[in-house]
């Protein structure tokens, strides 16, 4: 019986479709695996977070203008109290001598926040009696670090967040930026005022200052990843199964996301993944993504 003619080129299509299904394969295994998103306008906000202490603007630690023994605290801590008002007696300590107990007046309107004494406790001139703070308004204050001093403006926007307030965002404004670096911390302080929260936060309270060193709505940006250091910052554009190196001029950088002013258009794809040993001009298999790009 004579072998049908219609073998030879069923043989032929399977030989073709194995010899291309390779080709394939081995073009897979050149090409670099990468994930990719899309060049998008964000509004990207530039932040520094400090660790801050709030205090009130106006505080005095109080003192004896006599020294002898407390004969007694005239008010408690949380007490409200007005200026020239006795916050405390002293007992003078001489031998043979009766003095009428003396006052020490409070210098400010405000609350008693400290008492620091006991009855019978020794008084020097140099012994603290109580603090007395005026909560109505309050401050913030911390240290810049050297590198950020020259962005650092008064007027500039921040935001505090304190453990006692989980959630809690309290708005502040920089009130205060000091001239000079601290040679030996390098660093600035700064102060800024709260401009909500008063009633609820407490002087001495420590908390994360946020400080707002620059916001760009509506900004060309990529992922921070899709970033790289070579001469200067490049990304890879993703064209047609290729990568290709541009350098960028990079802004405002965020969390997340990281402006660039110069080296791409809208819409345009940037490796975010895959970009170790990445060169310009390779073959690339984009990966499906993970999870979506969030704003």
């Amino acid at each position: 019986m004579r072998p049908s003619r219609t073998v030879f080129p069923f043989l032929l299509l399977v030989l073709a479709a194995s010899c291309k299904g390779k080709q394939a394969e081995q073009s897979r295994l050149d090409s670099f695996p990468v994930r990719a998103v899309s060049v998008e306008r964000r509004d990207v906000e530039e932040t520094i977070v400090l660790v801050g202490s709030i205090k009130a603007k106006d505080e005095a630690t109080l003192f004896s203008r006599v020294p002898g023994k407390l004969l007694k605290n005239m008010l408690s801590e949380g007490d409200a109290v007005k200026k020239g008002q006795a916050v405390a007696q002293i007992e003078r300590d001489e031998v043979g001598v009766k003095f009428e107990p003396a006052p020490v007046p409070s210098t400010l309107d405000g609350v008693v926040a400290r008492t620091y004494l006991d009855h019978g406790e020794n008084v020097t001139l140099q012994t603290p009696i109580a603090l007395v703070v005026d909560p109505k308004e309050l401050f913030v204050r911390a240290d810049v670090p050297e590198r950020y001093a020259g962005r650092t403006r008064l007027g500039q926007e921040a935001r505090l967040s304190v453990d006692a307030f989980p959630g809690k965002v309290f708005k502040a404004v920089l009130s205060r930026v000091s001239p000079v670096v601290d040679s030996n911390t390098r660093t600035t302080l700064v102060e800024a005022r709260l401009t909500e929260g008063g009633a609820q936060l407490r002087p001495g309270m420590f908390g994360e200052l946020h400080l707002v060193l620059g916001r760009a709505p509506g900004a060309l940006s990529v992922p921070v990843e899709a970033i790289f250091e070579g001469s200067g910052p490049a990304v890879f554009i993703i064209q047609e199964g290729k990568a290709f190196k541009r350098e960028v001029e990079i802004g405002l950088k965020a969390d997340r996301f990281i402006e660039l002013r110069k080296g791409v258009q809208p819409g345009e794809k940037v490796a975010t993944f895959g970009l170790f040993g990445l060169k310009d001009g390779a073959a690339v298999e984009i990966l499906p993504d993970e999870a979506p790009a969030s704003r």
